[in-house]
């Protein structure tokens, strides 16, 4: 695994989007992979390892979480900044020392999916396959409260076990994970605080786009119909995020991308068990009609 920074531009000025990569730089495809709202690139460290070594993967930290810098207007928090952030990362991993046109695939839990379905959906996108996990074309209010209720608390904790106690109840829905699994998301989404409190490793700043308006249903379906790439759709049975109903209209409309549902799992799959990693890779290695 390698580490480096892509340099970005808000309305603030510029900051340092952090990422993650596996894999050999001038692989014939690239697999970025972007995650939730709290969460950071380390998530997808078990998937990146398993997609080698056909596939060069990026992990990036979307600004605000994990090490990438934190915005100075929080306001800027949102997907027209997500979005212009990951155009400079896809400019970098298909520019200049990349191989020659790779093929670049798209992998997104929740936001990270929101974030590919909107890139997917403009015209001349350079995204030839896409992976959502648990997000979908209506994000009901429901939804947005409970995520409202948790996010920007920054919450401490005197110790790094209270700090995993806390990530396994709010993170339950992810399914059953192991011990080692468990310790894994904590500890890439910890940040010790100078006090020696523990903390999780994000800008509280991130909810001013809740704060900001009222909560209500979000409807993404003209991006959903304007994606004409392969289009993979992972749901946790349990989610109340990506909805049966929605899921299944997603079929018929758009890329009428393949359903595939994990019972036990809310939101959203951890893309850490050998099934939900198995079916991820066999979608990306199947074949792509020419570009």
């Amino acid at each position: 695994m390698r580490e480096d920074y892509v340099s970005c531009l808000s309305a603030g000025g510029f900051h340092h989007m952090h990422y993650f990569e596996w894999g050999d730089p001038a692989a014939e495809h690239v697999v970025i992979c972007a995650h939730g709202l709290t969460r950071n690139g380390r998530d997808f460290d078990t998937l990146a390892q398993a997609l080698l070594p056909e596939f060069r993967v990026v992990c990036p930290d979307v600004v605000g979480r994990g090490k990438s810098d934190w915005l100075q207007v929080k306001e800027d928090y949102g997907y027209l900044q997500y979005c212009a952030d990951m155009a400079a990362l896809l400019a970098r991993v298909t520019g200049p020392g990349a191989s020659a046109g790779p093929h670049v695939y798209w992998v997104g839990t929740s936001m990270g999916g929101i974030i590919g379905m909107l890139l997917a959906s403009r015209p001349k996108t350079p995204i030839e396959k896409l992976v959502l996990n648990d997000v979908g074309t209506l994000i009901p209010k429901a939804a947005l409260e409970r995520i409202a209720a948790y996010v920007g608390k920054d919450p401490r904790f005197k110790t790094f076990e209270e700090l995993e106690a806390y990530v396994r109840l709010v993170s339950a829905p992810f399914g059953p994970l192991t011990n080692a699994q468990w310790k894994h998301l904590t500890e890439t989404g910890a940040k010790r605080r100078e006090d020696g409190s523990w903390g999780l490793c994000y800008d509280p700043g991130i909810a001013a786009a809740f704060q900001k308006r009222s909560v209500a249903d979000v409807d993404l379906w003209t991006y959903w119909d304007a994606i004409s790439c392969p289009t993979l759709l992972l749901r946790g049975v349990q989610s109340d995020l990506l909805l049966r109903e929605t899921a299944a209209a997603m079929t018929r409309r758009g890329p009428k991308p393949q359903l595939l549902e994990f019972d036990g799992i809310g939101h959203a799959p951890a893309l850490m068990a050998d099934d939900q990693v198995k079916v991820v890779r066999d979608f990306l290695l199947a074949p792509t009609p020419s570009r």
